[in-house]
């Protein structure tokens, strides 16, 4: 019974924890006059793509590697075809020139390196050095694209976000609660894996996956409501490319990871067939529609009622 409430608790403080380095790294970055889109797929999209970097440190450390890469494949088809699809269908996404010409690019870039990668059953350190060398080139390339587009701002509408000293304090507060909360969900994961005679990747594709991915719904959801459609698109795309290339990057130099036969053969292979899915999506009209969106959620569910009939 103990791992399962470590499950629980493990979850709630990841979403508290990335709901905390949400709103302060925002706020912070708002106060320094950054743009929404440049705020999604930097600030927000690192910051909700932190549970991810704990529980794959921490597993890495419990030599529960398949655990770390199966939550990074499970997480972004939640981001893409969850998520995103559930944002699309509430209201068409309509896409800007940064996102196709460079967001959609790195990520299906990103998703093909990862899976060429690991053909070899191990994503070593030298493949973590490189991932992170495109985590680096899209964040300089991210930023240098913004601040060349935007245009400057006579007026100053951001509203008050509070002391910066009380933000910080958010801010670290925030990681705090995320890298102990993502030990416990680690630590309890493997022992539900154990008790249950399931794989570990298993567990990271589903529970975990959905679970981490929490932060990117609750700012996609509330982006989408308040009409901040950059920062929802952003946020899901950014988290993609990082997850992949800053997570597993990060994790691969901590110590290599092994990397399962159902991993190589499926659960990769499928993350990086719905990146490249979205590039005809995308491109087409240049938008996301309703129905698209809806198409999206379905494809998810019926991967998810598969993988859980199958792998258990």
């Amino acid at each position: 019974m103990t791992e399962y409430v470590l499950v629980v608790a493990g979850l709630g403080g990841l979403i508290l924890g990335a709901e905390l380095l949400v709103r302060s790294g925002t706020a912070i970055a708002a106060r320094l006059g950054i743009s929404p889109l440049l705020i999604g797929l930097t600030v927000v999209s690192i910051g909700t793509s932190l549970p991810e970097l704990a529980i794959g440190i921490d597993a890495t450390l419990n030599d529960a590697g398949p655990l770390a890469v199966g939550n990074i494949a499970g997480t972004n088809m939640v981001n893409i075809l969850l998520i995103l699809g559930l944002s699309a269908a509430m209201l068409p996404l309509a896409l800007g020139r940064q996102t196709l010409r460079l967001d959609l690019p790195v990520m299906a870039v990103s998703a093909v390196l990862l899976l060429v990668l690991c053909f070899n059953g191990t994503l070593s350190r030298f493949d973590g050095v490189l991932l992170l060398a495109v985590a680096i080139g899209y964040t300089v390339a991210a930023v240098r694209g913004e601040l060349t587009s935007r245009t400057p701002s006579t007026t100053d509408d951001t509203p008050d976000q509070g002391p910066m000293w009380q933000r910080s304090a958010q801010l670290i507060a925030g990681i705090v609660i995320v890298v102990i909360a993502a030990d416990w969900l680690v630590d309890g994961s493997v022992r539900v894996a154990t008790d249950l005679g399931i794989s570990e990747a298993l567990i990271g594709l589903t529970v975990i996956a959905i679970g981490t991915s929490a932060p990117e719904f609750v700012t996609t959801v509330v982006s989408t409501i308040r009409g901040d459609r950059d920062l929802a698109i952003g946020n899901l795309i950014g988290s993609s490319v990082y997850n992949i290339t800053f997570i597993l990057g990060t994790a691969a130099l901590v110590r290599p990871l092994a990397i399962t036969d159902d991993l190589i053969h499926v659960d990769i292979p499928l993350m990086t067939g719905v990146a490249l899915l979205c590039i005809p999506v995308f491109i087409t009209g240049r938008r996301v529609s309703r129905l698209e969106g809806i198409a999206f959620v379905a494809t998810y569910l019926v991967y998810l009622t598969l993988v859980i009939a199958l792998r258990t």
